[in-house]
């Protein structure tokens, strides 16, 4: 304020000289300074500002008519209005002296407003006589809104700061609430065992679900190793420190095994050792959940043995089928010669309904034998697998192509085959598989068209299977053999593929309804996926699934 009214002083001196001689100040000095400054006769008329003036007041005065507050209104910081007879300026000229008045709110003609610190001077000529004043405004506006806005912030940091302080009691209070539950839900937890180890394995604490599985009191076990409740084998041969060192490095260690309860008896226990951490990520204990799994691997177990004594049975029973397959084949085979004897030889005199029966037999031999036949595939498909060995499906189908080759010139059917990529399988049963598929397109030949047999393969992903369980990231080969035969409903589609069911009960087709299911048991061996679609009238695809290791 000091360096403003000893500035003041000598621009006042300068000014006054410079009218007393005059000389015309606003466009040498007043228009150069940045601040509003305007000067008045010593009735407050203006004579001279500048333009940080005009602007400041939001108008343009007119020089020796207008006085110092011309149109201006004038308010206290609180809003009210000054009276202008206590206004700096007025003061200023009423008693001669400078004063450095307090902040004052100028409104302008357009309503807005702006804070000034004004700082009027009184000039006086050479002989000491006052001719007027000079009044510096200085506009705050802009600092008065930092301020404020300063204000407001620090308002704000201190509310934020109390409420701040306020949520953190408040999560000491709910933390050390929720360490209490914690604490509390451990120790009451019945099912599951959980500890506490130190780093070298020592138990710490006990709860209500180690007592109930391991049978000791909270006062016989703590403080002894957890070695304790492992069997004198696992303990020989270090299992409890392993899963210590594995925990160590690799943060948890799972495991499943046999374990000693206090009385002696065996419990098969489920095991999650998890290593805690410091703020340095040192190891410094263990936890340790173990969960009674008894009931469940007694089930397995038992499951295990009913599954391998079916798989027993299943197979003795299928070398069953085989032995008497094969041992009816012979008898069956002499009904078949004796009965076409009798019928081929046209010196033996029958009567017709007597010829009729015996066509009839014929006939049913000849099917019988054709069931056999297939029974005997159905059985051997599982006697005879064989190691899995590379296949070459041209190959098979050249094979199956010659077997059939006056069957297909006869029906007018064709077979076609794209570029095949081989599988790894066994080679009998993908033989036998794609035999009976095509065996099986012939004999549901439309009967008004030419016959096309497709048989296509490539590689999937198990993701793009559909509708099966297949292992997302595993390789599958997939074969398709497509026909334009007389088709089946879609309803069948799962149907046509048990023992004796065939697609059509059409005279035509003479099957056994073992084909088929021949086919899905050779897929099932090989852990794949087999599928049917039919349209009626219009053809059928088998789409096969086989997983390539």
């Amino acid at each position: 304020m000091m360096q403003q009214g000893g500035f003041l002083n000598g621009l006042a001196s300068t000014l006054a000289s410079s009218v007393r001689e005059g000389h015309s100040p606003g466009d040498q000095l007043l228009d150069l300074l940045p601040v509003a400054v305007y000067t008045t006769d010593t009735e407050g008329i203006i004579m001279q500002y500048n333009r940080a003036a005009a602007v400041l007041w939001g108008r343009e005065p007119v020089i020796g008519q207008e006085v110092w507050c011309g149109s201006f209104k004038i308010l206290q910081t609180d809003g009210n209005e000054l009276p202008l007879d206590t206004c700096p300026m007025a003061v200023c000229l009423k008693e001669q002296r400078p004063v450095n008045g307090e902040e004052i709110i100028v409104v302008r003609p357009d309503g807005s407003a702006r804070h000034v610190a004004p700082h009027p001077q009184p000039i006086f000529d050479a002989t000491g006589r006052m001719t007027g004043a000079i009044n510096m405004l200085v506009d705050i506006t802009d600092l008065k809104r930092t301020e404020l806005a300063l204000r407001e912030s620090e308002a704000q940091y201190r509310s934020l700061a109390v409420s701040l302080e306020k949520q953190v009691v408040t999560k000491m209070e709910e933390l050390e609430k929720s360490e209490e539950r914690y604490h509390k839900m451990i120790e009451e937890v019945e099912d599951y065992a959980i500890i506490l180890l130190s780093k070298e394995g020592i138990i710490q604490n006990w709860n209500k679900g180690a007592q109930k599985i391991k049978g000791y009191k909270e006062k016989e076990i703590v403080g002894k190793s957890f070695e304790e409740f492992y069997l004198p084998d696992d303990r020989q041969r270090g299992l409890p420190l392993q899963l210590l060192r594995q925990a160590t490095e690799q943060g948890k260690a799972v495991h499943e095994g046999w374990r000693r309860r206090k009385d002696g008896s065996a419990f098969w226990g489920s095991i999650v050792l998890t290593a805690l951490h410091d703020d340095q990520n040192k190891v410094i204990a263990f936890s340790k959940v173990t969960r009674d799994l008894t009931e469940r691997k007694l089930a397995e177990d038992q499951l295990k043995a009913y599954l391998a004594q079916l798989e027993f049975q299943n197979k003795e029973l299928e070398a069953f089928v085989y032995a008497a397959s094969h041992d009816m084949k012979e008898p069956l085979r002499k009904i078949r010669t004796y009965n076409g004897y009798i019928a081929e030889n046209t010196a033996h005199q029958l009567d017709p309904k007597s010829r009729e029966y015996l066509n009839r037999a014929v006939k049913a031999a000849e099917r019988m034998q054709q069931i056999l036949e297939d029974l005997l595939v159905y059985a051997i498909t599982t006697l005879n697998a064989e190691g899995h060995h590379e296949v070459d499906l041209h190959e098979i189908i050249q094979e199956i192509a010659f077997f059939h080759a006056e069957e297909l010139e006869q029906k007018n059917i064709r077979l076609e085959t794209g570029k095949l990529m081989p599988l790894r399988a066994v080679p009998f049963q993908v033989k036998q598989l794609l035999f009976n598929l095509i065996n099986n397109s012939i004999k549901y030949k439309h009967p008004a068209r030419d016959g096309v047999i497709k048989i296509e393969s490539k590689v999937v992903k198990g993701y793009a299977i559909k509708g099966e369980e297949a292992d997302p990231h595993k390789a599958y080969y997939k074969l398709q053999v497509t026909d334009n035969g007389i088709g089946f409903d879609p309803r069948f589609s799962q149907k046509i593929f048990e023992l004796f069911q065939r697609l059509d009960n059409l005279v035509e087709a003479k099957g056994t309804g073992i084909g088929l299911a021949i086919c899905k048991k050779i897929v099932q061996h090989h852990k794949g996926f087999i599928q049917a679609t039919g349209i009626p009238g219009e053809g059928a695809s088998f789409t096969i699934y086989l997983p390539q290791d």
